[in-house]
């Protein structure tokens, strides 16, 4: 049987192999293991690339955004205070999407930390 694939596994917060919810302890923590299947999550490294990628796509949007209002509607400084929680919320839940992608797709791939696969 196949798992979920990795999308909606991310997307949900499912365990790439079983599909069962709970991938996450915290906000973007992930649980040690899965409680259905016993998956092991710490033997996958999934690093800092979903954190690069957020910097650059985050810091875009709210940079973008902000320069757009202040130029269409040029309002008085607090409004740019919105900002804050909307990068925020960008931040963490892409963050939050972002590992649980790359986890499923080093476990779809079999990828695991020095090793070549063949």
């Amino acid at each position: 049987m196949a798992g979920p694939d990795p999308l909606g596994a991310a997307i949900g917060g499912k365990c790439p192999r079983c599909g069962a919810p709970g991938l996450f302890v915290g906000l973007i923590k992930f649980a040690p293991k899965c409680r259905a299947c016993g998956l092991d999550y710490h033997a996958f490294n999934v690093g800092d690339g979903p954190a690069a990628f957020l910097i650059l796509i985050v810091g875009a949007i709210v940079t973008g955004g902000a320069i757009w209002i202040e130029l269409a509607f040029t309002p008085d400084w607090w409004v740019h205070l919105i900002w804050i929680p909307v990068a925020t919320v960008l931040t963490l839940g892409g963050l939050r999407l972002g590992k649980a992608l790359l986890l499923a797709q080093e476990y779809k791939h079999r990828a695991r930390e020095g090793s070549i696969s063949r």
